[in-house]
């Protein structure tokens, strides 16, 4: 099935129409109708069409939210909820149009309490904002999904990053949030107890509900210490296989890597002409350890030895911040540094993830069948946890190049859930995904489902999005 018609959401013209002038009135210049504002709010970031929504709400507070949900309520128009657009898979598209809900001047640190080891912040503050709110504080947030996103939407889509394998995902690092639900009515999930046993856990259910059952308007975060040292550096390796086996070396051993990240070739060869790295050509492993000076010294030592035993090597390593910085910032700018392989192609960039025991086959199989099929197509992972993305780079005027695209990122999705993997380990579901969540969860689906219809019976929240068109609301 194609996903247009998996993503098909009904016009309710009328019910718009009505939703403008309602909105227009109620907040003034801060609700937009123009064309060009309208498609910076809808999908830009990959290949997927842009959708744009009929008007965008420049919120600033929760009642704001409110009061939009409740009139897109009363005329069955879709809300889909919006913070700097960085999404992969479609999430802010508008497929049926309707209202994007901006909460970028959302933006307020609402508290810190250090001593808790947690704070409080509206939606729109960045990940960025946040660290340089908590700079004199000893603290920081350590989910680092690369891009600069607003914490409301990395709640929403359940991101994570190059500090997963030691500091987690937003799952484990959101002790609570506000929600505007499809009623217009605001929730509190928990309270800032690190540990609750009472009652259903909405915290959990919001995460990662990509806007489906509620707009996030504030998140309860935890924050960390910031490490006395950092030790970091690249470990080149004969091939994926062996790169792979001193992951689960150090994994195994116990060693507390903060970032574990693997480039395969293609990738380091874009990253040397991009970021001018001089390091092989071949399969790398990025590391980063925090700690102690004492402590992040012989974890590097300890990591080196691991790597010497799968033929890797050198290890170099530095605790010289601005030699670290320039690393990750090769790493985080992967995605155009890959554009260079393949001038004027789009990117369309997918994740899986998988048991790391999976982790050397399924890249392994990745790469044979990129090469069967004559792709340029990429490889980088956060190899700690299993989950690794692949950037297509194709001609989006060439719809041969789209469709085999297309067919090779179903077939990377088949691979992992047959290894008892996921469709996606970061980048959510949105549109790009949508048909595998049946082969994924299973009768599981048919339970998501029952959960959207009891909390969003008109599917006026981000429809077209996780679950199938026709399918996830009660009509």
């Amino acid at each position: 099935m194609a996903l247009s018609d998996l993503v098909r959401v009904e016009r309710n013209e009328v019910g718009i129409a009505t939703v403008l002038g309602i909105l227009k009135q109620r907040l003034g210049e801060r609700f937009q109708t123009g064309q060009a504002i309208r498609e910076q709010h809808g999908h830009t970031t990959t290949y997927i069409p842009n959708q744009p929504p009929d008007g965008v709400a420049f919120v600033q507070t929760a009642g704001e939210v409110e009061d939009v949900v409740r009139a897109c309520g009363e005329h069955r128009v879709p809300v889909i909820p919006f913070g700097v657009g960085t999404s992969l898979e479609g999430h802010v598209n508008a497929p049926g149009g309707g209202i994007s809900v901006d909460t970028s001047q959302m933006n307020r640190v609402v508290a810190v309490h250090a001593d808790d080891l947690d704070c409080t912040v509206e939606a729109g503050v960045t990940r960025e904002q946040l660290n340089t709110h908590l700079r004199d504080t000893g603290l920081f947030f350590p989910i680092d999904p690369g891009a600069n996103a607003t914490l409301g939407g990395m709640a929403a889509t359940r991101a994570s990053g190059t500090n997963a394998v030691r500091y987690g995902t937003m799952r484990e690092n959101v002790l609570a949030l506000t929600a505007v639900m499809a009623d217009g009515r605001s929730i509190t999930t928990a309270r800032r107890a690190k540990k609750t046993s009472a009652g259903y856990d909405l915290t959990r259910l919001l995460v990662g509900s990509e806007g489906t059952l509620g707009v996030i308007t504030s998140v309860t975060l935890k924050l960390a210490g910031i490490p006395q040292a950092i030790s970091g550096g690249v470990c080149p390796f004969p091939s994926v296989e062996s790169a792979c086996r001193a992951v689960i070396e150090t994994i195994q051993m116990g060693i507390p890597v903060a970032r574990i990240e693997l480039v395969n070739q293609l990738q380091m060869r874009a990253m040397k002409t991009y970021n001018k790295l001089d390091y092989p050509e071949s399969p790398c492993l990025f590391v980063e350890f925090h700690g102690s000076d004492a402590g992040v010294a012989e974890q590097a030592e300890m990591f080196g030895e691991i790597a010497a035993g799968q033929g890797g090597g050198p290890f170099l390593w530095t605790t010289v911040a601005e030699e670290r910085t320039k690393l990750w910032k090769a790493r985080h700018e992967a995605y155009w540094s890959a554009q260079t392989l393949r001038p004027g192609a789009r990117g369309l960039s997918t994740d899986v993830c998988v048991p790391i025991s999976r982790l050397a086959e399924c890249i392994a199989e990745t790469e044979a069948d990129i090469a069967r099929n004559g792709l340029v197509a990429p490889i980088v992972g956060h190899v700690g946890d299993g989950n690794f993305h692949v950037l297509v780079l194709m001609d989006v005027n060439d719809p041969k190049e789209i469709a085999a695209s297309e067919a090779f990122v179903g077939r990377l999705n088949e691979r992992a859930i047959a290894m008892d993997g996921t469709c996606t380990g970061e980048h959510g579901v949105g549109q790009g995904k949508i048909g595998f969540i049946e082969r994924e969860h299973g009768a599981g689906a048919d339970y998501m489902r029952m959960i959207k219809r009891a909390l969003d019976p008109l599917n006026i929240m981000n429809p077209g999005k996780i679950l199938p068109a026709g399918q996830d609301a009660g009509r």
